[in-house]
């Protein structure tokens, strides 16, 4: 299985500097971070590494959903997948506090029920969910017509 890799080429101090990671293995682009910026209200145009988790495990997790969907039975016809990723202090400084995965599908074959335990098992067997272990998910899933 292949390997990704991201790269981060920081300058300054943690209130004072800034960085730029670039997504190396597919080259889609370079995206500005801070950390007064990541601990903002509003991102302003900066990522942050907490948006790049919620931008991983939305795809990861769509992936996995449209799998389990398809081992229960259903056809997704489409999947729409948020990922909420919280910020907070801890003892150490910070931490991931919680996410939240919001999903809304228009599926063939599962009723309500159905796409809910999906929508449950693909957090649980989702390889990003997997490597949060530790980290609190939730799932908000709804078919929609």
């Amino acid at each position: 299985m292949p390997t990704r890799t991201a790269r981060t080429a920081w300058d300054g101090g943690l209130m004072d500097g800034s960085g730029h990671v670039e997504l190396s293995s597919s080259g889609v682009g370079t995206y500005e971070v801070s950390f007064p910026r990541r601990t903002a209200d509003e991102a302003q145009g900066v990522t942050s590494p907490e948006e790049l988790i919620a931008a991983a495990h939305s795809a990861c997790y769509a992936m996995q959903l449209s799998a389990v969907i398809a081992e229960a039975g259903g056809t997704p016809h489409s999947l729409d997948v948020k990922a909420d990723v919280s910020l907070g202090p801890d003892t150490q400084g910070f931490r991931i506090t919680g996410i939240v995965i919001t999903v809304r599908g228009e599926v063939e074959g599962l009723d309500a029920d159905g796409f809910a335990k999906a929508a449950q098992d693909a957090k649980d067997t989702c390889p990003v969910s997997k490597a949060l272990t530790g980290t609190t998910i939730t799932v908000d899933a709804a078919l929609v017509s």
